[in-house]
């Protein structure tokens, strides 16, 4: 799994994303474009993207009228464009590369230009700067490549979709372009840094085609104006409609900052949503863990009891090493937890401690893999006197030498109480604010000293 770390030494242009989106089944963003002939037959789109169900029908850019054309991660996880004029004409290709990293983001850039008289140049697909040549017996289920100059339904009047499909789709997205009667390459869009990996760089080109549009996720209202979710910065105007979505989908996970999350390909039977930080544990006391590891550094996040499936006893919130991330949380060793009905659970050894938790309560862990100990609080209360701070009056002790992270579980096979997790992009609403010492996340309680958020920016520093 590759993360990259980007944000000190090594990145070229100092460009930061600020902001990404998490879109998904039901949450989209949408605009009825205007039908324009050159658009249909030649445009650019760019975008980062952070995976996370993988069974689900990633659309970067659906297109849907009379007829179709989209760009997608199918729930085979290959890459596939496909333009559908009918059951038995549809240009498509798909790619034989499979993209099911849920911990990494990828820049896609896909090129349509109808002109170029070889067929395979008519549309390009790029991912990380690198073209992808490999595809499905070169086309798709009978498919084709595009014919000379034929129209897209991309740059109709059609309605433009940025969504997961109804079957279960979701990531993250930042630095949404869709550039019309431009053929542009990914150099215009991103570039190697100094340690080999591809990272954003700021668009200067033009803009200015009638569809023209750039999304930064900068705003969080629900209006189709610049004050949405969907603004357009190009300057053309062309705001796109949000639904079902809300402010606490507009994250600071971005390609530039790559912040823990949940990990749904672990062996842990789990329920994720909202970009993988809300998991209904779905009958299963496999923990889930979460995609970003350290052996090194303090680290801290918050976790938010939503469902208690009956008894607060079930709940399980702790840590585990990288070499123990699909295992019973609590039970073998190099894993730790807190336990709801105020235990702690210590590699196999249940002892009381704390306080039982209830409905929106909301858990603070700190994890200090400097010192090999942990704290366990509520509410903005260390339990038992506990001081991160300070070094002082830890839950316990763990292994040293192993890389450790955040995880979650059930406490039985037969309830799934849903836990709401914070490692710096909160999935639910934040009263106060808080971010660590760096800058970086966003926490309900103030953030212990010489403790930091779980992303990359803080791992290329302390892990």
């Amino acid at each position: 799994m590759v993360f990259p770390v980007v944000g000190g030494d090594g990145k070229p242009t100092g460009y930061e994303i600020e902001n990404s989106l998490r879109v998904g089944s039901g949450r989209t963003l949408s605009r009825t474009f205007t039908a324009v002939t050159a658009e249909r037959k030649k445009h650019t789109i760019s975008c980062w993207i952070k995976l996370c169900i993988l069974d689900g029908e990633n659309h970067m850019l659906y297109a849907a009228g009379s007829d179709s054309s989209y760009i997608r991660i199918n729930d085979d996880h290959m890459f596939r464009f496909r333009m559908f004029i009918s059951s038995d004409d549809q240009a498509m290709f798909q790619t034989n590369r499979l993209f099911r990293d849920v911990g990494a983001w990828y820049h896609i850039v896909f090129v349509y230009d109808s002109a170029q008289g070889t067929d395979t140049d008519r549309t390009k697909l790029y991912v990380n700067g690198e073209r992808i040549t490999s595809f499905s017996s070169g086309t798709y289920s009978g498919g084709r490549f595009p014919d000379q100059n034929e129209e897209s339904m991309i740059g109709s009047n059609a309605v433009h979709s940025i969504k997961g499909y109804s079957s279960g789709g979701e990531f993250y997205v930042a630095d949404w372009y869709y550039i019309g009667n431009q053929a542009l390459s990914p150099s215009d869009f991103g570039e190697t840094n100094d340690n080999g990996v591809w990272v954003p760089k700021k668009y200067t080109g033009s803009f200015g085609s009638t569809n023209d549009t750039f999304l930064e996720f900068k705003q969080t209202g629900t209006s189709t104006d610049a004050s949405g979710i969907g603004a357009d910065t190009s300057g053309e105007g062309n705001h796109m409609a949000s639904t079902n979505l809300a402010a606490t989908d507009v994250t600071v996970d971005t390609p530039t900052n790559n912040f823990a999350t949940l990990n749904s390909i672990t062996s842990a039977t789990n329920d994720l949503s909202e970009g993988n930080t809300v998991s209904d544990l779905d009958n299963g006391t496999t923990n889930t863990s979460t995609t970003q590891f350290s052996a090194n550094g303090k680290w801290y996040a918050e976790f938010k009891v939503t469902d208690l499936a009956g008894s607060n006893s079930y709940i399980r919130i702790g840590v585990v090493s990288a070499e123990q991330n699909a295992v019973d949380l609590g039970g073998p060793n190099e894993t730790y937890a807190f336990l709801g009905d105020g235990r702690k659970y210590v590699e196999g050894s249940a002892s009381s401690y704390g306080s039982a938790l209830n409905v929106n309560d909301i858990v603070m862990v700190a994890l200090d893999t400097d010192n090999n100990k942990v704290w366990y609080g509520a509410n903005g209360t260390w339990f038992a006197s506990g001081d991160p701070s300070s070094n002082s009056n830890e839950s316990h002790a763990i292994d040293s030498g192993p890389s450790f992270g955040f995880a979650i579980a059930s406490g039985t096979s037969s309830a799934s109480p849903e836990i709401q997790c914070n490692f710096g992009n909160p999935p639910f609403a934040i009263s106060s604010g808080n971010a660590d010492a760096n800058g970086y996340g966003n926490f309900e309680y103030a953030v212990p000293s010489g403790f930091y958020a779980l992303c990359t920016k803080n791992l290329a520093e302390y892990g």
